[in-house]
């Protein structure tokens, strides 16, 4: 997080004070935003330019939310990873990178800038568009069905160790009873890897999950019909693994391309679906990680 007593960048010559900045790229972007980075581009207003964004979001002198968009996005890049090192890191783009300066934040920020007023969108009257506000995730829909496969990716290991491999079925035919879930994992916030706990059977190993079967055809179909840029992205996994995430209508899966993978629905709140092997996946998983967006 950025030192906000130091930081400041020139935004429509007034001083913006830096809380936080995020990248938004085909192979990173704000998940919650959308299914693909075209999506997440529409929700900001922006074109989805090929070498993408950095969003740098802060205050103004008088407390109002605003949202940078500069096209220096290796700037962004850097200075998000010395964060995470916990670094010091003066994120000041100059004026020639700043594509647009956008009312509000699109993001939930749980920091606010010292010595201004308490975070507030701008005058109505001194903007030209409604301020960007963060998605819905009060209550179960697409935006929380994201973050929640986003807490998958990030925290595997613990949710891994949920799943008992001795519950998927014997190897049969795809989408049949080698690809359904021996039983649903069940979290009251899909966010919160520490609130899972297994739950029955589902709609039954044998007959396979019919949610389930519907993800895996779709993203089958995005081998041969790829999908907008982003829809599946590729990341570091541990050994010679990746990290595979496949978003579509109202369905997003998680996997890694040496083990298995976890489905989460729209019509299935709170839910995370484990998806076995079989004798499919692994090839299924393999073409998606050739067609995937990697991380410059």
């Amino acid at each position: 997080m950025a030192d906000t007593d130091e930081e400041a960048v020139a935004a429509e010559d007034d001083a913006l004070y830096v809380l936080t900045a995020v990248l938004l790229t085909p192979a990173k972007f704000p998940s919650v935003l959308g299914d693909d980075y075209p999506e997440a581009c529409a929700a900001l207003g922006m074109a989805p330019l090929a070498d993408g964004y950095g969003l740098v979001l802060g205050q103004d002198g008088d407390g109002a939310r605003w949202t940078v968009v500069i096209d220096d996005v290796s700037l962004v890049a850097v200075a998000i990873a010395s964060w995470d090192c916990g670094m010091e890191y003066d994120l000041s783009p100059s004026e020639r990178t700043v594509v647009a300066a956008l009312p509000g934040w699109p993001l939930a920020v749980a920091v606010a800038a010292p010595n201004v007023p308490a975070p507030h969108d701008p005058d109505p009257d001194l903007v030209d568009r409604p301020p960007l506000t963060p998605p819905d995730t009060t209550t179960w829909g697409p935006a929380q069905r994201r973050l929640g496969a986003d807490e998958i990716a990030l925290q595997w290991a613990l949710w891994r160790e949920q799943i008992d491999d001795s519950a998927f079925p014997a190897q049969g035919k795809a989408g049949e009873a080698s690809e359904s879930s021996p039983g649903d994992v069940t979290a009251e916030d899909a966010s919160e890897a520490d609130e899972v706990a297994a739950d029955g059977d589902g709609e039954g190993p044998q007959k396979g999950h019919s949610g389930v079967r519907r993800v895996l055809s779709e993203a089958r179909a995005y081998v041969d019909a790829p999908p907008p840029l982003g829809r599946v992205r590729s990341s570091f996994a541990p050994g010679e693994a990746r990290t595979l995430r496949a978003d579509g209508p109202g369905w997003s899966m998680v996997a890694r391309t040496d083990d298995i993978a976890f489905v989460l629905l729209d019509e299935e709140p709170g839910e995370v679906l484990p998806v076995g092997r079989g004798p499919e996946l692994p090839g299924l998983l393999e073409a998606l990680d050739k067609l995937a967006v990697r991380p410059s």
